[in-house]
Formats: C-alpha cells, structure tokens, sequence
C-alpha cells in the first residue's frame, strides 16, 4: 500500500464531476489497490472521510472512517435525507487550515455498491451522515467553502 498525494483546492480535480465506475473495474487489482491506498491514505492524514477526486482520481469513490472497519462507497447516491438539518463546523484535507460553519442533513440514506460490487443501502445519522454528505459532495465537484458560513483561515506568516 501507499499513501496517496491529497490534492488541494485550487485544483481542477476537486471541480470536476465524477465519473460512475464500472462493475468490472471494481473486481480488478488496479481498483482494489486503489480503494485499499485511499484508506491508508486517509488514516495517514488523519481524515474521517476522503472521496477519489482528492487524490487526483476522477471516480465515483469515497471511503469513510467509521469505528474500526473503514467504509467504502462506489457510485454513491443519497436517495433520501432528512427534513431536520444542523449546523456543523467542517473542515477538508483538499482545503488545509480553512474551517466554516456548514448546514447538513441529520439523517441521509446512501446507495452504492460496496468493494465487492455489491448494493448496499445505508442509513446514516449524526456525524456519519455529515460526513457521507461531505464526500459524496466531492464527488459532484462541490467543496464545503462552496456551502460555508464564517470561514476561518490561518493567519498569514
């Protein structure tokens, strides 16, 4: 495994939209290495989510620290979110230093197939929703300062 290079806004990566992944890629070595360095990659930068286009990969995938197994979304879809939202103050290791207030659905229900090219359906509430959110985002070439409220830069040395 490898850790992988975090792409950082500006970059046109993070501005593109995704494209979906076929089942057949998902089976070969190349796109299982691949999912198995986001998560390396991931731990490594100390994230709780990172979605493909954040190191320089164009596909429809995001992984999500949950617990002690990592999560693998592929061509995700939120297909239902809740009418409740909050607030919360998000942060993107593709936008290092810069924190902002973001409003997010509580709950949302995530379809995608899983690193076997299985369909799973997910309900995810609380900080996992917030998260899933955020990364499906990235996908759609959307970042969290496109969304925020009170963005907070470091100050300049």
């Amino acid at each position: 495994m490898s850790i992988l290079d975090i792409v950082t806004h500006p970059s046109a990566y993070l501005r593109k939209e995704s494209a979906p992944v076929k089942k057949k890629y998902i089976k070969m070595t190349e796109c299982q290495d691949f999912i198995d360095n986001m998560v390396e990659t991931m731990y490594e930068k100390d994230g709780i989510g990172l979605a493909a286009p954040q190191v320089a990969k164009n596909l429809r995938i995001i992984v999500v620290a949950d617990g002690k197994k990592p999560l693998v979304f592929i061509n995700p879809t939120l297909y239902r979110k809740s009418w409740g939202k909050v607030k919360v103050e998000e942060g993107c290791l593709s936008v290092p230093g810069v924190w902002g207030m973001v409003e997010r659905h509580r709950a949302v229900s995530v379809m995608a197939l899983d690193r076997d090219g299985k369909k799973i359906r997910m309900r995810a509430k609380g900080m996992l929703a917030i998260v899933l959110q955020h990364e499906i985002d990235h996908l759609n070439g959307v970042l969290f300062i496109d969304k925020a409220e009170d963005l907070s830069e470091p100050p300049k040395m």
